[in-house]
């Protein structure tokens, strides 16, 4: 089997390449950073494979060997806060998106037609998604863009299975700078275990940890009202 994974240098795109190496599945482990990938690929069963998520040639020049997968995780991401929102920063809007969404395009431009019959396509989103948070207007935005996507190509693809993932917080070096509480937060090693389980099982949607993701689930069916005057009271 082998599973190609973007963002694989960093958080919960390392930690899935590492979890799929030893589970005796080759590896093709994506990214911008030349010394994690070099130290990922001290693994015997991972590869690298250096290339820009947001630039599609890029993409194709660097994958142009590998004619098929038997998986394909797109986890590339970031994550900027709009602090604020009188004042909009669409140049952060826009390297947001760019690197969050439409990175999601280039990346199913050049490998969705190399994922073999039966495959699956793995895309990591957010729970952000679930709730309109303070701050999250380009992060939030991007991942809802991201979310629907998956969906829509669930309801397309014929021939290939699609999970889309919802995490709550997770501690990678993203999170780090997070000036605000993060509850139920689980390690990038816990969170590959989730979403490695919910793939083995080809969920269509894995979320976790599930009390936290529930929680927001739950929340979602306030009246709108209600909600925003919740949130108004968490940005404060």
């Amino acid at each position: 089997m082998t599973t190609l994974i973007t963002g694989a240098t960093s958080g919960i795109g390392e930690a899935l390449a590492y979890k799929y190496a030893d589970a005796g599945e080759q590896v093709i482990a994506c990214g911008r950073n030349t010394d994690k990938l070099a130290k990922l690929s001290a693994h015997s069963n991972i590869e690298r494979c250096e290339f820009d998520a947001t630039n599609l040639q890029d993409i194709r020049s660097s994958t142009v060997a590998y004619t098929q997968f038997d998986r394909v995780i797109l986890n590339a991401g970031n994550c900027e806060y709009i602090d604020d929102a009188r004042n909009f920063d669409s140049a952060l809007f826009t390297r947001v998106v760019t690197t969050n969404l439409l990175s999601m395009g280039y990346c199913l431009e050049a490998l969705l037609p190399k994922i073999k019959p039966g495959g699956q396509l793995v895309i990591v989103s957010s729970s952000v998604t679930y709730l309109p948070l303070p701050r999250s207007q380009a992060y939030g935005a991007s991942k809802a863009g991201v979310s629907y996507l998956a969906n829509s190509l669930a309801v397309d693809l014929n021939d290939v299975d699609v999970t889309l993932v919802h995490p709550g917080f997770v501690k990678t070096p993203l999170t780090d700078k997070n000036d605000f509480p993060m509850p139920m937060a689980v390690s990038a090693e816990k969170a590959a275990s989730y979403i490695y389980k919910g793939v083995e099982k080809r969920r269509k949607e894995v979320h976790f940890p599930y009390r936290f993701t529930l929680i927001l689930k739950l929340l979602r069916m306030l009246p709108t009202p209600l909600w925003l005057k919740l949130a108004k009271g968490l940005s404060r």
